[in-house]
């Protein structure tokens, strides 16, 4: 029997809205074998997935997603998987670049709150924003008080006409840095929905080979950001420079049409997958 796993979801303690426990719960209920918790910038919502996956039989794996540039490319995502998510020299770090993030967010909602203001809309606070986040706060919580307050319909639209016109740049990994830092947690790093860099195959081509010599393990080559033609040449291109494979949701749970081990109904991500990572984690830990 086939058994399916995703490995790529995220809390309360990031963007998504539900506690670690009910994304465990809910990856119980359809049957999924094991799941990723890969909060951005956070790992303090593993412990309590790691005792709800012990509790329901569901193998939960720890993992991270750094924001990180490389180049000319900002914001290119990077899972790290079965990392040593106690560390206290990495919470260190991510506690420091989640205080860059709420910084970030406060300047976006003053932005933002110009804008309400040209057009005779009532402003949102910071507070209400952050009241979203348990911990690292971005601007997805930031559309949720826009659609919240009716100034959007969706999401969508909060991001077309007020998040993409009052962004404030962030601090990012350098990558070869975030790389790193995944290896010397014992981790394996991965490259995230790929097209989010862009959907032009040759520039693909280049970043991932690029990466691929920094010391990337591997592609999220099962994503919703793409097609099956595109799968497929991910895959290829995983193959070519000898990157491991991984799949996933990116559930936050506020998507009308993403669900936890499907997507958008596309995905079925094997366990092999995380034999695989499990044993190029081991390899690593045991070499350090």
């Amino acid at each position: 029997m086939k058994r399916f796993v995703d490995l790529h979801l995220h809390t309360n303690y990031s963007d998504g809205i539900h506690p670690p426990a009910r994304i465990v719960e809910l990856a119980a209920q359809k049957g999924l074998a094991a799941i990723a918790i890969s909060d951005h910038d956070s790992v303090s919502g593993i412990d309590e997935a790691l005792a709800a996956g012990a509790d329901l039989g569901v193998e939960v794996i720890p993992a991270v997603e750094l924001s990180v540039e490389y180049g000319k490319h900002h914001d290119i995502h990077l899972l790290g998987y079965f990392i040593d998510h106690r560390d206290p020299n990495f919470n260190r770090t991510l506690a420091d670049y989640r205080t860059r993030r709420d910084a970030r967010g406060k300047a976006i909602v003053d932005r933002i709150n110009e804008k309400l203001k040209v057009h005779h809309l009532p402003a949102i606070s910071y507070e209400e924003v952050a009241a979203l986040a348990k911990e690292a706060l971005g601007r997805p919580h930031i559309a949720r008080i826009l659609v919240e307050k009716g100034a959007a319909r969706d999401m969508e639209d909060a991001f077309r006409r007020y998040l993409g016109p009052c962004n404030v740049p962030k601090k990012y990994f350098p990558v070869q840095e975030a790389i790193e830092t995944v290896h010397s947690l014992g981790g394996v790093a991965v490259l995230a929905h790929p097209h989010s860099i862009s959907s032009d195959r040759a520039i693909l081509k280049t970043v991932v080979s690029e990466l691929a010599r920094l010391g990337l393990d591997g592609l999220e080559v099962f994503n919703n950001m793409c097609f099956d033609d595109d799968m497929i040449f991910l895959e290829n291109l995983a193959r070519t420079h000898g990157l491991t494979i991984t799949g996933g949701s990116d559930y936050h749970g506020v998507e009308d049409d993403v669900q936890i081990g499907t997507g958008r109904g596309g995905l079925a991500v094997s366990y092999l997958w995380v034999e695989h990572l499990r044993e190029i984690s081991a390899r690593r830990k045991a070499a350090s």
